[in-house]
């Protein structure tokens, strides 16, 4: 009864902040009906029905995003934002990052462990379930949250300025992790393809997928230059080094234009000199950071529409079968969240967290509750399972509009 009592009180006073029960529902759902909106028109654009948004189309518009508009929007709002002091007080950011993938993929381990997911899928169970969107759904989600002036973080230009900032202070470190661990784990079988069942491909594929780049013997080639002189082998050694922790830590990868600019951002802004030369209303280059915040502005629409014309491939030919999909949907959106919350949660108590910042309190509770990383399906088609990685990515998305509205009313609930 007293349960009951406390959700009737809920529905008839006023929260804190001023906002209803019934109305932080409606700034926890509308977020997601504007996203589910924009995809629609997306999905719309690319079925056969209209047919403007072609694949070739939705890859340029991918590329623009991931290249131009994404880094503008990142460098603009991160560069503003952030301080020395600030980067010092946000270090749990890319901390919750990391334990956030280490629960996920441990949570994955074990899900893959009971539903035993058709070979040679077992690591690909645990990649889909553990490595969330940090990004660039947790951007637009905060972009139409703060749109709404009734939004309980205050002014909608702090609140997207903060909240872009922080999403994107932890973006580095899901870099390294999709570029390092989440490359290995979906590194192709034995057979050397994930399309076991096509007996056409030749058994020599393995061999060939052994004189990949990162499985080089790299220090073979020093056999070669041992009769030269000590000098020499001691160069070649240190050369033989850099190339190995090179391809082993996939920097090529990892240095993509959002983690290019975000590391520039947290550089020029954190030093007095550049941030008044860059990134103040007045500074004499102030004209750089304004067209970055005109081109990001056009970031999220489309993004949306690139997304929604990429979900009409997703649900194709899928080997994973109904249990394995609809158990990765069901950890993902359901069972990582309540793991997310305890860290967070826990976090605060242990003093780790600014004080009285609920923005940043909000967006650590966001990279828990995200669909799978729409990177991770990147890197999938990369090593061969794109095929599969699409399916997934289709069928939680689509059950992450429930999932993601619920989630958000709860934490609303919880710092409000």
């Amino acid at each position: 009864m007293a349960a009951v009592e406390r959700i009737l009180l809920a529905l008839q006073n006023e929260g804190a902040g001023g906002e209803s029960f019934l109305g932080s529902i409606r700034i926890a759902v509308l977020p997601i009906v504007k996203v589910f909106t924009m995809c629609a028109l997306g999905l719309l654009m690319a079925s056969k029905y209209v047919d403007i948004l072609h694949a070739s189309g939705r890859k340029l518009l991918n590329g623009l995003v991931f290249t131009l508009l994404l880094p503008c929007l990142i460098f603009s709002q991160l560069g503003q934002a952030v301080t020395l002091q600030k980067m010092l007080d946000w270090w749990f950011i890319p901390m919750n990052v990391v334990l956030g993938s280490a629960a996920g993929s441990l949570i994955g381990f074990i899900v893959a462990t009971i539903i035993r997911p058709p070979y040679p899928f077992f690591k690909f169970t645990i990649v889909q379930i553990g490595i969330g969107n940090i990004g660039n759904v947790p951007l637009v989600l905060l972009a139409a949250l703060c749109r709404d002036p009734s939004n309980p973080f205050g002014d909608s230009e702090k609140c997207s300025k903060d909240g872009t900032a922080y999403i994107s202070f932890g973006q580095w470190v899901g870099a390294i992790i999709l570029y390092t661990y989440v490359f290995n784990m979906l590194a192709p079988p034995p057979e050397g393809t994930f399309d076991i069942d096509n007996e056409s491909l030749p058994l020599k594929s393995t061999s060939m997928g052994d004189t990949t780049p990162e499985q080089l013997p790299l220090l073979v080639r020093e056999e070669g230059v041992s009769t030269t002189s000590q000098n020499t082998s001691k160069k070649w050694e240190i050369k033989a080094l850099l190339a190995y922790v090179y391809e082993k830590l996939k920097l090529k990868q990892i240095l993509q234009p959002p983690i290019i600019a975000s590391i520039l951002a947290m550089v020029l802004g954190a030093v007095p000199f550049f941030k008044q030369l860059i990134f103040t209303p007045d500074a004499p280059l102030f004209f750089f950071t304004d067209s970055c915040m005109i081109l990001g502005e056009a970031m999220i629409p489309c993004i949306l529409l690139a997304l929604g014309g990429n979900l009409i491939d997703g649900p194709g030919s899928s080997k994973l079968g109904f249990r394995t999909t609809a158990a990765i949907i069901f950890a993902r959106l359901l069972l990582v969240p309540p793991v997310g919350i305890g860290i967070v949660i826990l976090a605060d108590k242990l003093g780790f967290l600014p004080p009285d910042d609920k923005m940043f309190r909000f967006v650590l509770f966001l990279q828990h509750s995200m669909p799978t990383s729409i990177l991770a399906g990147a890197v999938a088609n990369l090593r061969g399972c794109g095929k599969d990685a699409a399916a997934v990515l289709f069928w939680v998305h689509i059950f992450a509009i429930i999932s993601m509205a619920g989630w958000i009313i709860l934490f609303l609930y919880i710092l409000f």
